[in-house]
């Protein structure tokens, strides 16, 4: 996300999908406001995921730039130009799961962790 940020993403979303779908626990949609701008925010998501030891198991749309999929395994990430976004409106199917809109300031604030409750 700190990449995505990096390259100037908006409307950046996190889902919680674990429960809900098999294929990942977590999903992240956000947008480009041009086919270069998604193509950059894609390749510095890769660049970050690499120095962080992580490999996409693939990635689609490079080359045309409107919706990029980075599948990380039980990350998938969607990098989206706004209109194309806008079209196949992934938040609607995915209405049910837990999201999270990440900005510059959520991300500084540190991850507070829910108290246990004990029966």
């Amino acid at each position: 996300m700190d990449a995505a940020l990096e390259k100037k993403a908006t409307d950046i979303v996190l889902l919680k999908l674990k429960g809900l779908v098999s294929y990942a626990d977590y999903s992240v949609i956000c947008s480009g406001r041009s086919d270069r701008q998604v193509q950059a925010i894609a390749q510095a998501i890769e660049i970050k995921m690499g120095e962080r030891g992580h490999r996409p198991l693939g990635v689609e749309g490079m080359r045309e730039g409107k919706w990029v999929l980075m599948d990380y395994g039980d990350l998938v990430i969607h990098i989206f130009f706004e209109p194309v976004r806008n079209f196949y409106d992934l938040e609607g199917l995915w209405i049910d799961a837990p999201r999270r809109q990440i900005t510059e300031e959520s991300l500084a604030q540190p991850v507070r962790k829910r108290k246990r409750v004990r029966s």
